[in-house]
């Protein structure tokens, strides 16, 4: 019998829209769950990569963009991470942007309800990324995105990895790609907002479960009241 793949997530996107930024599992337990996926650290400071088995964070502090690697007692309020295994893997040899290479990834889907992930290894002659800033719980996160720092490398190498997620899990996580860089270096990375890729190797993981956890400790969350359709108007702003 084939191994079954578990797409492992801590917590919803909805809680961390409504401002339920304190984190409340540590990296050390997340890695245990899966090698490659993306998230954010305890107060929403700044993103989470996680590659090969390791956890990075990217940040800015003061108008410099920072990545450390995170320690295992550091806490996420929201992550998701898998045993990546590639079920298709194709060479990228001529320049692209970024929503013709998720074009292309989509024409190997066997179908539109399961979700993906996805590792792009290679070059790129434009990343532009921006990294939510540290806040307080009860924040909005709308709110506290529009103070969202940006950056732009050129000619960099590195590594996309994330999630497509079916558009009926919308809220459960962002329906579409979600995906986070880092350099090859470590020396620049955050959530993707566009690219233009020159070359590298694209991997598609299948994905055959879902293995939802919730903070159940955490008694903001388990009394909190959710808007659903303002928070689904507030992932799509801020997404």
């Amino acid at each position: 019998m084939a191994e079954v793949i578990k797409l492992f997530q801590y917590n919803t996107l909805n809680a961390l829209f409504a401002g339920l930024y304190d984190g409340s599992m540590t990296i050390g337990e997340l890695l245990k769950h899966g090698d490659l996926g993306i998230g954010t650290l305890d107060s929403i400071d700044g993103e989470l990569v996680v590659l090969d088995g390791k956890a990075y964070q990217t940040t800015s502090k003061n108008g410099n963009l920072k990545v450390v690697e995170v320690a295992p007692t550091t806490k996420v309020p929201y992550a998701a991470v898998v045993p990546h295994q590639a079920e298709v893997v194709f060479k990228q040899r001529y320049e692209t942007t970024d929503k013709e290479l998720e074009d292309r990834i989509e024409s190997y889907y066997d179908g539109a309800n399961l979700f993906r992930s996805i590792k792009i290894k290679g070059h790129f002659k434009h990343m532009h990324v921006r990294m939510i800033p540290q806040a307080q719980s009860g924040e909005k996160f709308a709110e506290v995105a529009t103070r969202q720092p940006e950056y732009t490398a050129e000619d960099v190498s590195g590594t996309i990895v994330g999630f497509w997620t079916p558009e009926m899990f919308h809220g459960v996580s962002v329906a579409g790609y979600h995906l986070h860089f880092i350099s090859e270096d470590f020396s620049f990375g955050g959530h993707v907002m566009d690219f233009v890729m020159t070359d590298g190797t694209v991997e598609i993981g299948p994905v055959d479960q879902l293995d939802q956890r919730f903070p159940v400790q955490d008694r903001n969350y388990l009394f909190a009241k959710f808007n659903l359709d303002e928070l689904k108007e507030d992932i799509n702003k801020s997404e």
